[in-house]
């Protein structure tokens, strides 16, 4: 079983009802992927965050750091190329609508509904180059972790689902 739950909190409060939501739930959750941007919070939240998971996690459910630094453009831009400088985040949105509208399908904005779609037949390279990064990362907090993300991982996890 699958739950989203959105929120658009600050890192910190965003494990913080993750973890309020399988205290009081009737299920059982084995795993909880806890999916943050880094934007621009606060380094010590960011990194505590990652931390917290770690030490939530139990034999019973999984706490997952499920990160992005700085905003999740940059796990889209990974499925067309290899970044690793550290731009800012505004800076992601004209070189994604740029890949976009090269593959003809239009420009990039915000909460683009059909994004997976779109990514969909670039995933493998999405992986590799997200995995190159984290290598890159390795010895790096989330926050120092500039770009970085982890959402493969999750990726990685979910896909045999997703092809379904």
């Amino acid at each position: 079983m699958v739950d989203v739950e959105p929120g658009q909190n600050n890192t910190l409060h965003l494990l913080d009802k993750a973890v309020k939501l399988v205290r009081y739930s009737s299920n059982v959750y084995r795993h909880v992927w806890v999916v943050y941007d880094t934007d621009d919070f606060p380094a010590e939240h960011v990194n505590q965050t990652a931390v917290q998971c770690s030490r939530l996690s139990s034999d019973e459910t999984t706490y997952h750091a499920v990160w992005s630094n700085q905003c999740i453009e940059l796990w889209f831009l990974l499925h067309f190329d290899f970044f690793h400088s550290d731009i800012h985040r505004s800076e992601y949105f004209p070189k994604l609508s740029g890949y976009l509208v090269n593959i003809g399908v239009g420009q990039y904005h915000k909460n683009r509904s059909d994004i997976y779609p779109v990514l969909k037949p670039y995933m493998n390279v999405g992986i590799e180059n997200a995995r190159k990064l984290a290598n890159i990362n390795k010895s790096r907090t989330p926050a120092a972790s500039a770009p970085g993300t982890m959402v493969y991982e999750l990726i990685e996890t979910l896909r045999p689902y997703l092809d379904e």
